[in-house]
């Protein structure tokens, strides 16, 4: 039987000690990491900001800004990792976002011999304002650390301040859309990143019955009644325009789809909340509300 397939089959003791003979040559921590791997847009992005992209050996799929990123090894997606992939680049650190997976693979890495630092993720400013701090003493980079805090944290205020009077008193009810396959409307709830920023642009989620992401009936939408639908920037299945929202049976009575209201954004710098949380701010809320004087 094969390490994966013996890993498939829940022998979680036995891939460990395996991968561990395998990887340990290779994984004995160093004082100051110096090979690490980065799982999660926000948390490479944050690498960059900080200064220490050099010390970066490869990096998730979900990791695609600045485009540097596409030089480096990619290890998989975030939450479907292979302990093989990951310790094939020989990492003395991995950082990586909270939710990264499989659970197993997660056992696998932490029992591997390497440096694993799990960053929190919250959708909110104060949760950006973690991710820099936890990646920040994970790197030893204190100094540089606060300096991004603060120009971060003031850019965030001032975007929110600003979505907040664009919106003068009468948010937006948005509805973000994650996938129409099949025509069946799979949208957010609260507790999520589209939940996060949706209210940090000034406007309201139109779906709070629920968290994280659920396919709605064509009821519950016609009930929601978003006066906009926002999406990735996307096609394929997931895609939307402004004639699909006005012809899906779930979407057609609502008022976002009777007056065309479709935002379509990059959904790395929309649900991410890295350092350019602020710059996802002002976009939603100027395309939600125009430009705040």
């Amino acid at each position: 039987m094969t390490l994966v397939s013996s890993f498939s089959s829940g022998l979680k003791a036995a891939g460990a000690l395996a991968l561990f003979a395998i990887f340990s040559a290779q994984a004995v921590p160093a004082e100051e990491p110096s090979r690490i791997v980065s799982i999660g847009g926000a948390v490479t992005e944050i690498v960059y900001a900080l200064g220490q992209e050099d010390r970066l050996v490869a990096r998730d799929s979900t990791s695609n800004f600045p485009a540097a990123t596409a030089a480096l090894p990619n290890v998989g997606y975030a939450r479907t990792l292979s302990p093989e992939g990951v310790l094939s680049v020989a990492p003395d650190l991995i950082l990586a976002s909270e939710g990264s997976g499989p659970p197993e693979t997660i056992e696998v890495l932490k029992q591997a011999g390497v440096s694993y630092v799990e960053v929190p993720e919250i959708y909110s400013a104060d949760g950006v304002i973690t991710k820099i701090k936890t990646v920040a003493k994970a790197l030893d980079q204190t100094e540089a650390g606060a300096a991004l805090i603060t120009q971060v944290s003031a850019d965030l205020s001032a975007a929110q301040d600003l979505a907040q009077q664009a919106a003068d008193g009468t948010p937006q009810r948005v509805l973000f859309v994650l996938s129409t396959q099949a025509g069946r409307i799979t949208a957010s709830g609260t507790g999520t990143g589209a939940d996060g920023i949706i209210t940090m642009a000034g406007a309201v989620n139109a779906i709070t019955e629920f968290e994280g992401y659920k396919q709605l009936s064509d009821e519950a939408i016609a009930a929601a009644a978003p006066d906009v639908i926002l999406a990735m920037d996307r096609g394929g299945d997931h895609g939307l325009t402004k004639d699909s929202i006005q012809s899906l049976p779930a979407l057609m009575l609502t008022p976002a789809a009777q007056n065309g209201k479709l935002i379509r954004m990059d959904g790395a710098l929309l649900l991410q909340f890295g350092p350019r949380a602020a710059l996802a701010v002002k976009d939603l809320s100027q395309a939600l509300y125009g430009a705040a004087e």
